[in-house]
């Protein structure tokens, strides 16, 4: 007890990028995201109070629906609040939003951040580092579109989500099942923040999986083990067929050439 506390007292939490572990970096990214919704609602409270006016404020959220999917939010930060008006609306419709009021309404600065990289801005910013959100959750907001429509609209099971993709990605079977897998995975862990998120304007049928109107389980097997299996049979099969159609094709053109 004594040597774990003296670890304690003597510790230095680092972000990955200035060398310390994943875990650190985790918490001090956790730290500074549930400030904002603190800060968010200490002016909500004190705005009205500032002007003389009696009163407080509603907090909005900002946390779309790609993001909310796989979790890629802290329980308690900017993605919490009392109305969340893009919470069921995803990145690419977004920024097609945001490029319509560009036009529409005239905002020349809206320039300046409608072609910027997504990025959490909760690492520290180096000359050769930068955080992005599509690098953190592992897949792009343009995957993440078509794999919420798969599994909410269309029902689709990891298994019969990758069957689907196969024809829709133009990617190798094996890069394609691990972005599968990942999604699942990740959808699965994170489920548990549905129970808390907040409230959104429904326009997307793909929005997460509330509990006030989703009455599946939100705690799930994140190893998915049958339909992951089926995924790693598929794959296996397709190079098997890929190996002898290419085995055949050679001895086609052996025989040709004699």
């Amino acid at each position: 007890k004594q040597v774990y506390q003296r670890r304690v007292r003597e510790a230095v939490v680092s972000t990955q990028s200035t060398g310390g572990s994943p875990v650190e970096n985790m918490a001090l990214q956790n730290i500074q995201a549930r400030v904002r919704m603190v800060t968010g609602y200490l002016f909500a409270q004190l705005i009205n109070w500032a002007r003389g006016r009696s009163g407080s404020l509603l907090v909005l959220s900002s946390a779309n629906v790609d993001e909310a999917l796989v979790g890629y939010l802290t329980k308690y930060d900017c993605s919490s609040g009392d109305l969340n008006p893009i919470g069921s609306i995803c990145k690419k419709d977004l920024k097609s939003f945001v490029e319509h009021s560009k036009e529409v309404f005239g905002f020349p600065s809206i320039d300046s951040f409608l072609g910027a990289v997504p990025t959490a801005e909760l690492e520290p910013i180096s000359e050769t580092y930068t955080q992005t959100d599509e690098e953190d959750i592992g897949l792009t907001y343009n995957e993440l579109n078509d794999i919420g429509k798969l599994r909410k609209i269309d029902r689709c099971g990891p298994f019969v989500m990758y069957k689907r993709l196969l024809y829709m990605w133009e990617m190798p079977p094996k890069e394609l099942g691990d972005k599968v897998k990942l999604f699942f995975q990740k959808y699965a862990i994170n489920r548990h923040k549905a129970c808390v998120i907040t409230p959104a304007y429904l326009c997307e049928q793909y929005c997460p999986d509330d509990n006030r109107y989703d009455l599946r389980p939100f705690l799930y097997n994140p190893k998915w083990d049958v339909q992951f299996r089926e995924i790693d049979n598929s794959i296996k099969v397709g190079a098997l067929a890929k190996q002898q159609a290419a085995s055949s094709a050679l001895t086609v053109d052996k025989f040709n050439r004699k």
